[in-house]
């Protein structure tokens, strides 16, 4: 039995979150209401808030609530690599790893001709302004491993290599995991793995 009316609304509303199933909704919609509601206050003002305030940033497509997000306004990155990524979820994930101090682009997704989705949809024309930065030298093609991302990734190579020649294209690599044992990694990663090898 579904509870009805202003809970219902919550727990349909927390189940349009990714991850978030009918109980882990229905759960998280209990615990704001039967604790303390100031943090269930404290969480729609800064939902509310941030709803309102928070826009892409007009160079990277990232999430800002300032003119410029703070990547593209640091004077400390470096301009001359470019890295492009899917989603800022993605582009959290190289930043958190230490390992790169150039500019992001983040996509507005994927290429998926099946759902629509071509090289319009996800901003390939604000790329292409992007990436005729005098200062450009390297662009890194971090979209994922799927059918989808390679996809893109081969379409951003191709049109930038036709239209800035000067540029280095780059792809991140793939291959066995940190602390992986290969005897428990799938037989496509070590093929891949293998490939991708290089000089010690």
């Amino acid at each position: 039995m579904s509870q009805s009316g202003v809970i219902q609304e919550l727990i349909e509303s927390l189940k349009l979150l990714s991850g978030i199933g009918p109980k882990a909704a229905q759960r998280i919609a209990y615990q704001l209401l039967t604790n303390n509601r100031s943090d269930a206050m404290r969480l729609g003002n800064a939902l509310l808030s941030a709803v309102e305030n928070v826009h892409r940033c007009p160079r990277c497509n990232g999430l800002t609530d300032s003119d410029l997000c703070s990547f593209c306004s640091s004077t400390k990155r470096d301009d001359s690599e470019l890295c492009i990524v899917e989603n800022v979820a993605d582009m959290m994930v190289i930043e958190q790893s230490l390992s790169f101090n150039g500019r992001y682009f983040i996509l507005m997704g994927r290429i998926s001709p099946l759902n629509g989705i071509g090289p319009h949809e996800i901003g390939f024309d604000k790329l292409l302004e992007r990436a005729a930065d005098p200062a450009l030298k390297e662009v890194i093609l971090a979209t994922s491993f799927t059918p989808e991302g390679e996809a893109t990734a081969l379409a951003i190579g191709d049109l930038l290599s036709k239209r800035y020649p000067h540029l280095n294209l780059t792809r991140i690599a793939k291959g066995i995991p940190a602390g992986a044992e290969l005897e428990y990694t799938d037989v496509n990663t070590v093929a891949q793995a293998m490939l991708n090898r290089r000089v010690k």
